[in-house]
């Protein structure tokens, strides 16, 4: 009497591959068919998903990046704004992060802040080199300048000279030819104002916490009270910060904006971002829906840039009197510094400076 075989048929592996990977094609559905088929099924969004750019450029690609980018070993490179290029009496810059002498950071790095990595005769060099750069000096002697002992403040100082002792603010205003004011930054944004008809320059360093409390409306104010600036004549430029596509913030910070501008929601992008999402609630999937068919994780995200705009715009600046550099300094860590990304890293500086007759 016979026996049946135990042994299985054999698959054809190149077949099932094949239908598995013409199965993942399948299941790539663009934003519109996904907002069809929610239409179709009789869901409805309080809100339309976010603009293409902002999943392609921003999430999608800060999913990739993880961890920071390598430092680019370079040339001193000094970036400007068009719009200020027909000024002939100013002098203005943002660095970057290439063509200095710290060692800390990467190597060859042009740290411009005194940090505890750093040394401070480091810093001193790579501030007279920026500086020489930017055109600041005299026969390769930099121009005096003034910093100041950044406290993510509305405070904002009118300085005619330079002074041994930093102030505490987080903005410098001047028409005083010769003196160089700069603000420090890795990651908040640096904004340079300036008034060609009269002359005068300001330079203000706007995290969340100065934009918050209107750093450049107030500045912007000063410059009016100070020297008789009128708003319509002034430029504005918004420098090299964070983006909205890295600037995840938590409720609190989304608080203090809803209770200081009735536009707050207009400046908050909620973005899909399963990786932080996960990594805080790490048992979110043990859900009763099918896979799927839960709500997408989103995350808030805080857009600077459009923040300081508005505040510009609120202060009597001309919307086409602004421009943003638009590159995020968490994105290109190869070419800024970003404390959000690094955690452990330089300082840049933004500067501005009125010529010597």
């Amino acid at each position: 009497m016979g026996t049946k075989s135990s042994q299985k048929p054999l698959r054809n592996k190149k077949t099932s591959a094949t239908r598995s990977e013409a199965g993942k094609k399948s299941r790539k559905l663009t934003a519109s068919q996904i907002e069809a088929n929610l239409a179709d099924a009789g869901f409805q969004r309080e809100r339309p998903l976010a603009a293409p750019y902002a999943i392609k450029q921003q999430r999608s690609k800060r999913d990739r990046e993880r961890s920071a980018r390598t430092p680019k070993l370079g040339k001193l490179n000094v970036l400007k704004a068009s719009s200020l290029a027909d000024i002939p009496w100013l002098i203005h810059g943002f660095s970057t992060r290439q063509g200095g002498v710290s060692k800390e950071y990467g190597g060859g790095q042009l740290n411009l802040g005194l940090t505890k990595e750093d040394k401070p005769e480091n810093v001193a060099r790579n501030r007279e080199l920026f500086l020489t750069a930017v055109g600041a000096h005299n026969n390769g002697d930099a121009w005096p300048s003034v910093q100041m002992r950044q406290v993510h403040s509305p405070i904002v100082h009118r300085v005619d000279h330079s002074a041994s002792h930093p102030h505490a603010g987080d903005g410098l205003i001047t028409n005083t030819p010769g003196l160089v004011v700069g603000v420090k930054v890795a990651d908040c944004l640096p904004v340079i104002v300036v008034d060609a008809a009269k002359r005068t320059i300001g330079v203000f360093h706007a995290g969340w916490r100065g934009t918050v409390q209107r750093i450049v409306q107030k500045g912007i104010g000063e410059m009016r009270k100070q020297f008789g600036c009128n708003p319509k004549n002034l430029r504005v430029v918004i420098g090299p910060g964070i983006g909205a596509c890295c600037y995840q913030v938590g409720d609190e910070v989304i608080e203090q904006f809803r209770s200081q501008f009735e536009y707050a929601d207009e400046l908050i992008e909620e973005v899909f971002d399963s990786h932080s999402l996960h990594a805080k609630y790490p048992l979110l999937f043990l859900n009763q829906r099918a896979p799927g068919h839960g709500e997408p994780p989103k995350v808030p995200h805080l857009d600077l840039v459009k923040a300081n705009i508005r505040q510009a715009m609120d202060a009597g600046v001309p919307e086409k009197n602004i421009e943003a550099l638009n590159q995020c300094t968490a994105c290109h860590t190869d070419i800024f510094f970003s404390h959000r990304k690094e955690h452990v890293t330089g300082r840049m500086l933004a500067v501005a400076a009125i010529k010597k007759n």
